[in-house]
């Protein structure tokens, strides 16, 4: 308990721990259902997802982490950049049939609703050109880089124009040599 000002005691909220509905963290609700689903996706994955995984795993591709066979909602992603909020999803022949087709643009339509990229590719992409699929990735994962705030300098504002960043407000340089 903490007690503010006035001695009045102020309840905070349990840590974070545990899963949803067990003070854990505020994620959609997922149903045992696709935990259970992505669980065995995750036991039986092709063998193009575990070519693509081995790239994506433990940071490796640029620091991102990526998680395989991910629950979403009714869905379950392959694997998935929460940071960069990149879905990688890849598809196999049964893919080609239209059926399967519009699935996959409602399913594209309800990740792209929660503000998710999805990228495509075929297992064959994988097998035959797994450099460049990594480097698709990569390259769709820096265009949806988080834009980086820069912070004021201690004392407000920018420097001047003519202003060097070592000099003080005398114009005397502090640590740096000239050559």
């Amino acid at each position: 308990m903490i007690y503010s000002e006035v001695s009045t005691p102020v309840g905070l909220p349990p840590p974070l721990r545990g899963r949803v509905g067990e003070r854990g963290m505020p994620h959609d609700e997922v149903s045992e259902i696709q935990r259970h689903r992505a669980k065995r996706l995750r036991r039986e994955m092709t063998r193009a997802e575990t070519l693509l995984w081995r790239y994506l795993k433990a940071d490796r591709l640029a620091g991102l982490a990526f998680r395989r066979q991910t629950p979403m909602g009714h869905y379950v992603a392959d694997f998935v950049a929460h940071s960069r909020k990149l879905i990688v999803e890849l598809d196999g022949e049964s893919h080609d049939f239209e059926e399967r087709i519009r699935h996959d643009e409602r399913r594209d339509q309800w990740f792209a609703s929660r503000g998710y990229r999805v990228l495509r590719f075929t297992n064959d992409d994988v097998m035959k050109n797994l450099e460049g699929v990594v480097l698709s990735i990569l390259e769709a994962a820096e265009q949806a880089a988080p834009l980086s705030l820069t912070l004021p300098r201690k004392g407000g504002g920018n420097p001047s124009s003519d202003a060097s960043l070592t000099d003080d407000e005398s114009g005397v340089s502090h640590g740096v040599e000239e050559a």
